[in-house]
Order: structure tokens, then sequence, then C-alpha cells
């Protein structure tokens, strides 16, 4: 099991075999999904580049070719989660598998196209108070990753040091009254980011940074996600 203090995050193959091999190790819980309420979200990993521009975070040069996320934040025109943070992703369309859903998502909202030999593996199904199961396939984009958001889907997109998610601070958890389990967030600079993306996020930061087989299907998301 690695340790926060001993991760060499740098952009670079080395990292990507380490979380290859610790995807490879997890044992991947599925959930039972009709067609029409099953979604893929595409967690990719590239370099920070000039992409870690957020409130808090401060700008250091050597950032740039360490690893990141891939995040954005959703168009202020959709219907459903507007402005919230999110990855790439979407509903898998007839004869879809999550792989490829994921795949189109992110060349449709954000311009980058990847072929499918970049997936290195996936997480746990994640099944959402909207109504539905969110496949999380993690791909690795590399250094050098080229973005442009669609308007129509994207407000915008930024690039969060791997780093960031390995703060002592998190994950942040609240009590919530709708529950028994406490809502999880993940602090991003001075922002959050809130599940079920947090969700997410904190897996990838669990199981393919840590190697440690940690579940997050349980924990709430606040009410403003329930929509």
């Amino acid at each position: 099991m690695d340790h926060p203090e001993s991760l060499q995050l740098r952009c670079e193959s080395a990292l990507r075999e380490r979380i290859q091999t610790n995807l490879a190790a997890f044992q991947v819980r599925t959930s039972a999904v009709d067609d029409a309420h099953h979604a893929a979200v595409a967690i990719t990993v590239t370099d920070v580049g000039h992409g870690a521009d957020l409130p808090g975070l401060p700008s250091h040069s050597h950032w740039q070719a360490d690893a990141a996320l891939l995040l954005t934040r959703r168009a202020a025109s959709l219907r459903k989660h507007a402005g919230q943070w999110a990855f790439p992703g979407g509903r898998l369309d007839p004869g879809e598998i999550p792989t490829e859903t994921a795949l189109r998502e992110m060349h449709e909202e954000v311009s980058l196209e990847l072929p499918e030999d970049r997936v290195l593996g996936f997480l746990d199904d994640f099944v959402t108070r909207s109504g539905f199961v969110m496949t999380p396939v993690v791909v690795w984009a590399g250094a050098g990753a080229q973005t442009t958001p669609n308007p129509d889907e994207v407000a915008s997109v930024h690039r969060i040091p791997l780093s960031e998610f390995l703060r002592s601070d998190a994950p942040m958890l609240e009590s919530a009254t709708s529950s028994e389990h406490p809502v999880l967030r993940m602090p991003v600079g001075d922002d959050h980011i809130a599940a079920p993306t947090a969700a997410l996020i904190y897996q990838f930061r669990e199981v393919c940074l840590l190697g440690r087989h940690t579940r997050v299907a349980h924990y709430e998301q606040p009410e403003f996600a329930w929509r």
C-alpha cells in the first residue's frame, strides 16, 4: 500500500503503471441498471499544464508537468446539475458499453479524443440520487492533452493536481438529516467538490493512488445534487 508522502505524481509512465496495477487488483462492484438510467464518466489523468487556476491554488511553474484530473464546471444553461463540478460523461447510447460512452462524451464535451487502449480500468458504480447508475472509467490522457470546452455543455475545464486530493483535510464529511451516512466533499483550493463527483475522486485517490480498496457508494449527496 502506498502512502501520500511517498508518491511521485509526475504525469509519466510510472504513474500510469501504478494506477493500472492498482485497478487490476481492485474488485469492482457493479449495480443493476436499465438502459435508460445507465451513465458513464471519464476520470481522466493528464498533466496540470496551465489548468490549475482556482482560487487558493498557488501558481507554481513546477506543477505544470505534475499529474492532474480533468474536471469541468457544467454550463449554466443545462436543465440538470447546472454549474456543478463534473467529470465528462453522460447516458449510454443504445448499444454502447461504458467505455465507449465515457470516451465519446469526453470528445463531445471537451474535444479530447482518445483510443480505447488509454482506458486503465474501472471504479465502483455509483447510484446517484437523481436516479442514474454512473460507471467511472479511468482514462490516461498523458501529458500535453489539449481541450476545448463545448459551450453547450461545459462552462470551463480544469486540471486539478492530484496532490490536491491528497490533502490532510480530505475528505470533508458532514452529517445529513436525510441519511445515516455523511455527505462527502473533497476540498479544492478555497472551494470544494460535492458527491457524487467527490465520491468518485475520493475512490480514485484511495484505489488508484494509495492502493486502498475503499468503497464510497454509501456516502450521501447534498440535496442540490438530487435533482
